[in-house]
């Protein structure tokens, strides 16, 4: 049996898919001597030529374009493999990683950890937060975490959610827009404001029920700016560029200077909902569920 090392068998890959040493190094944060370096130490292993260097990069061999395609597979299954084996891991020393951001879980997150442990003997809950529900997903799909806390639709293919919570909608308007005094306002009366929009979408369903597109009437809501992160929309409507749509908890969470919070009457609400793998471990879920309820519902 040929030992074939990973490392050498992720720098073959990465050369054959950049078709270029340089940029491969640079992928693999190598220098090009080392990543030469394992390939050469490849071809001695299976005693094949693997690719020719020509003046505009490499070409594959018959044997490199058979490797190439057959290690994109192996190191897929591996790293399959490995999110699969910490996953296990976790399990078997009771640990349950609960992936939020602050904006969504800030209310409840620190005191549902605690009441699961104190529910579950012998159980660690681990939080781990992230600025967008995008990087929920990559914790949920990675298998690095168990259950997300994301505010539905979610639109992804092999996951669960429970709602647990429903949020009113709110609308985050420049102190001195002539809306801003008002007890609460429509989609109507924000018909033709731009809507500023958060690198936060999972999906373009997510986007249209973030941005109340289309309006009641049939109407497409105004596209406002797009910005990276969330604390960007609250700067951009301070300034008069547009408003922002959001769920009532992050008014709460993110009160600032030159921003008014307006409840939004006769529109669409938010459900924050429990989302999770089916490698996760159904009876802990159903477990935390429960914790959740009984939280949300004491602090209603």
């Amino acid at each position: 049996m040929v030992d074939i090392d990973v490392r050498h068998l992720e720098s073959f890959v990465a050369v054959a898919q950049e078709q270029n040493i340089t940029r491969a190094a640079a992928r693999l944060h190598l220098t090009q001597q080392a990543v030469s370096g394992h390939i050469q130490q490849l071809e001695r292993a299976l005693r094949v030529c693997l690719l020719v260097r020509t003046s505009r990069g490499v070409l594959l061999t018959p044997a490199g374009d058979e490797l190439a395609a057959g290690g994109k597979t192996v190191l897929t299954d591996l790293a399959g493999l490995s999110g699969r084996v910490r996953h296990a891991a976790r399990q078997q020393s009771g640990t349950l990683t609960l992936a939020c951001c602050p904006y969504s879980t800030s209310l409840f997150a620190a005191e549902v950890a605690d009441a699961m442990e104190a529910a579950v003997p012998g159980l660690t809950v681990e939080l781990s937060s992230v600025r967008t529900q995008r990087d929920e997903l990559d914790l949920l799909n990675a298998g690095t975490a168990d259950v997300a806390f994301m505010w539905l639709p979610v639109s992804e293919a092999g996951l669960h959610h429970a709602v647990i919570r429903t949020d009113d909608r709110v609308v985050a308007l420049p102190a001195q827009h002539p809306l801003a005094g008002r007890a609460s306002v429509s989609l109507a009366d924000l018909a033709g404001e731009p809507v500023i929009r958060p690198d936060i979408f999972v999906s373009p369903e997510a986007e249209r029920h973030w941005t109340a597109d289309p309006r009641p009437g049939g109407e497409p809501a105004t596209p406002g700016p797009a910005v990276a992160q969330i604390e960007e929309c609250l700067f951009l409507v301070a300034r008069g560029k547009g408003v922002w749509l959001a769920p009532e908890p992050i008014a709460r969470w993110a009160p600032a200077p030159g921003v008014a919070w307006v409840p939004v009457t006769g529109a669409e609400p938010f459900e924050l909902a429990v989302v999770w793998t089916g490698r996760a471990q159904e009876p802990l879920v159903a477990r935390l569920i429960a914790e959740l309820r009984l939280i949300i519902a004491g602090q209603s």
